[in-house]
């Protein structure tokens, strides 16, 4: 891989073969796509917008087959929006603090191991939101700002080969306390909850290098490392136009 600053999102274009390698280097987004999917009921109707919010390799896209959404996946980089169309995904190439969407369309707006990211969340959040339709759902799951979250997943997680060196930058983590503020601001009332791999999978993964079944991300009291967060977008509430 070449040497680039943390948080370099060309790592991902490095990192491309990775998406859908069976117990590979993002095995463990698999699972927490699964965990996020879900939270994401089916659809009303048929044919309602989900928007996945820096979809990668659209990981998501398998969990959510049968539930009824048209899937929309928004990406900064092509190499893993190649990826997703296979899968189902209508491929947007965008930035997450600039949605090429227009205001209110999307039934669901997923924000997927994103938001530990961006380097301007207050503008990511405002961009999520203000393409969530009043009364729609908000799903997300991203790396809470403290020192056991950095230590498990820069640290340790880099020498055990559960992240890839770099791929993270912890000044970028955040807090839920911050996150509920910033979603209240545009009028989503976010729940969080903390969750973590299972033991089990994590075994079977790094050191029998086998696939992990059953249930890989389990929810846990504590929000210090990794949790989930899901809300609604209270009716009456509208955000600017992009588009």
């Amino acid at each position: 891989m070449r040497s680039m600053q943390r948080n370099d999102p060309r790592q991902y274009d490095d990192l491309a073969a990775e998406w859908w390698r069976p117990s590979g280097t993002f095995a463990v987004l698999h699972w927490l796509a699964a965990a996020r999917a879900a939270l994401v009921p089916p659809a009303a109707t048929p044919g309602l917008i989900l928007v996945d919010a820096g979809c990668g390799g659209g990981l998501l896209a398998p969990h959510l087959r049968g539930k009824g959404y048209r899937h929309i996946g928004v990406d900064l980089r092509r190499a893993g929006l190649r990826q997703a169309v296979p899968h189902g995904v209508t491929a947007v190439n965008g930035d997450v603090t600039a949605l090429p969407l227009k205001a209110g369309g999307a039934d669901v707006v997923v924000a997927g191991e994103i938001l530990e990211h961006v380097t301007d969340l207050p503008g990511t959040v405002a961009e999520l939101c203000r393409v969530l339709r009043p009364g729609g759902l908000v799903v997300l799951d991203t790396v809470n700002d403290t020192g056991l979250s950095r230590l498990i997943t820069v640290t340790l997680g880099e020498r055990l080969g559960i992240a890839p060196p770099g791929l993270h930058d912890p000044a970028l983590f955040v807090s839920p306390r911050r996150l509920i503020a910033e979603f209240a601001r545009h009028g989503v009332r976010l729940r969080v909850r903390g969750v973590r791999p299972s033991l089990t999978g994590l075994f079977r993964w790094l050191v029998l290098r086998q696939a992990a079944h059953g249930r890989r991300i389990v929810p846990v009291p504590s929000t210090a490392v990794l949790y989930q967060g899901v809300g609604t977008k209270i009716r009456g509430i509208e955000g600017r136009d992009h588009a």
